[in-house]
């Protein structure tokens, strides 16, 4: 599992956010264009036996040519359950992380030295069951459901057009003096632990292969970290971070939306790492 080339040389790593950044459920697509002109799709997730999750056929061929030049890592607030789910184009990664950081998989399995670390950063903030408890407390029939990812953070699963108007901030404010934070991402309400970042686990792959070049792409406050941790970063023009209009130096936002900015990331990265004469409607590094 070596991150280094022939030639000696660290390969870039690549961090990659997975939901409404590189897969999409079919309410999360948005195809704005006539249904004759609709890019065909690649089912990556099943779920109940039912399709769940996709991407364009040519976001997966673009997804392999990245793969071959660059060290890959699904980076997702998913837990391991669901993120085995997810058949990503290609052999299995040999770097995952799960949980928004508290996991660091290496080739499909929890890495236990990363996971005491973890443990370790944890028992500075409030305890998961102190949280949930109060989620509990606060919640009403806008919350579907609530559940805990790997008795690491807390998530519910919300009715959007039912949320009270103040709900999620009143939340992020009686969690953030206990060191924790909220992101509302589609139907999902998460309360996360500070210390539980994708981007220390992003760090630890990119020690571990080397200490190559780390790009990174996602779309939600959780993915803030791993951005400004990345050297060359990426969102796409919908999710969170479209909405509060985050931007920094080395950010490129995409110009399209929904699984079509899914597209151009993964081309605007493998255009990066491999470089090639396809057309693309951006340019890394240069800040959209």
């Amino acid at each position: 599992m070596s991150g280094v080339d022939r030639a000696g040389v660290p390969r870039p790593v690549v961090c990659l956010d997975l939901d409404r950044t590189v897969i999409y459920s079919a309410a999360a697509l948005a195809l704005d264009v006539p249904d004759e002109l609709a890019p065909r799709l690649l089912c990556v997730e099943t779920y109940r036996a039912a399709p769940l999750s996709y991407m364009t056929e040519r976001a997966a061929a673009m997804f392999l040519r990245l793969r071959e030049a660059a060290t890959v890592v699904p980076t997702t607030t998913r837990t391991v359950a669901q993120l085995a789910r997810v058949r990503l184009p290609g052999p299995p990664a040999p770097f995952a992380v799960a949980a928004n950081g508290g996991h660091l998989l290496i080739d499909g399995m929890p890495d236990p030295d990363w996971a005491e670390r973890v443990r370790g950063r944890l028992a500075g903030v409030a305890p998961i069951d102190e949280v949930r408890a109060h989620l509990d407390a606060v919640s009403g029939p806008f919350v579907r459901t609530l559940r805990d990812a790997d008795a690491m953070f807390v998530y519910a699963v919300v009715d959007r057009d039912a949320l009270p108007a103040g709900w999620v901030d009143d939340l992020a404010g009686w969690c953030a003096p206990r060191g924790w934070r909220v992101s509302l991402q589609g139907r999902k309400v998460y309360a996360v632990p500070l210390p539980l970042t994708k981007a220390a686990a992003a760090e630890e792959v990119r020690a571990r292969c080397g200490g190559g070049t780390l790009f990174a792409a996602g779309d939600s406050l959780l993915d803030t970290d791993l951005l400004e941790a990345a050297d060359v970063a990426i969102r796409p023009a919908h999710g969170e971070l479209a909405d509060t209009g985050w931007r920094r130096p080395h950010l490129t936002v995409t110009a399209a939306r929904g699984v079509a900015a899914g597209e151009e990331l993964v081309e605007l990265l493998a255009t990066q790492v491999i470089p090639t004469d396809i057309s693309v409607s951006g340019t890394l590094g240069a800040g959209a």
